[in-house]
């Protein structure tokens, strides 16, 4: 880490947002230097949201995962892109419908918003990471979309990284949907502004004086670029350093996993 970076670090940078799955952990094994990557952003008294573009889990269920994995946070330091999802179709459609392919974190905040399930005639197909998803609810997805229901994804995430080795996720299920109907879905989580926004507004702060720290540069460094916030690219999760000159963009810094931020 330059001299730079950590001055800017310790004193400049005020706010960060953070990803979860490759950051903090692969599944259910913590990465290294993730507890002390968190007392330190508490000692320093930064503001700091974990923006995650998962479905599969509540704040609540991530507070509960890290707090397994040894970390202690609250879920008020959490926000989803099923949460980002159901705020953006309550605002679009308020006491709509959806099919949903998805996890409790999905369907709840959906609930939460005022929406109900609708396996007939929903307004929207909406599509997260699932374990459930089958050939049948494909299908189901499918017919709703072609007779007219709107086509959501969670997130264009394609694949994420899983304890054995990269999991498919969001944009890869969805895909299949997308090509039977040639309908496009619209995407909610990052890199799209509207996670960041909501992101700066959890934290009170500006971008002048936020941090992005993610392992993504398809979604978490492209998302701080388009946002103009400070973008710092750890190689703990899908991206490997000599995979950078496949993207049009850079980031702005570097590091091998987020052990290095505490100093």
């Amino acid at each position: 880490m330059t001299d730079a970076l950590r001055s800017r670090l310790d004193k400049d940078i005020k706010a960060f947002i953070i990803d979860m799955d490759g950051v903090l952990y692969h599944g259910n094994r913590l990465l290294p230097g993730a507890g002390e990557f968190v007392d330190w952003l508490r000692r320093k008294d930064k503001r700091f949201v974990f923006l995650t573009n998962s479905s599969e889990r509540s704040p609540a269920e991530l507070s509960q995962k890290l707090e397994r994995l040894g970390i202690d946070v609250g879920s008020e330091h959490f926000y989803t892109s099923a949460l980002a999802t159901a705020g953006f179709l309550a605002t679009q459609r308020p006491g709509g419908s959806a099919y949903v392919i998805g996890e409790p974190g999905l369907i709840n905040a959906l609930y939460d918003a005022g929406y109900t399930m609708n396996n007939v005639n929903p307004d929207y197909v909406v599509v997260g990471e699932s374990k459930s998803y089958t050939l049948d609810s494909l299908e189901k997805a499918v017919r709703l979309v072609d007779a007219g229901a709107r086509l959501i994804g969670t997130n264009p995430d394609l694949n994420g990284p899983g304890e054995a080795g990269l999991v498919p996720a969001c944009g890869a299920l969805i895909a299949p949907i997308e090509l039977a109907t040639g309908r496009k879905a619209y995407f909610i989580g990052k890199p799209n502004p509207l996670m960041m926004r909501h992101a700066l507004r959890r934290l009170g702060a500006t971008r002048e004086e936020t941090a992005i720290v993610g392992d993504r540069m398809d979604t978490d460094i492209v998302a701080g670029i388009e946002t103009e916030i400070e973008t710092i690219l750890v190689l703990s999760g899908v991206t490997a350093r000599d995979e950078l000159g496949q993207f049009a963009y850079a980031p702005l810094h570097i590091l091998d996993g987020v052990f290095e931020i505490p100093g």
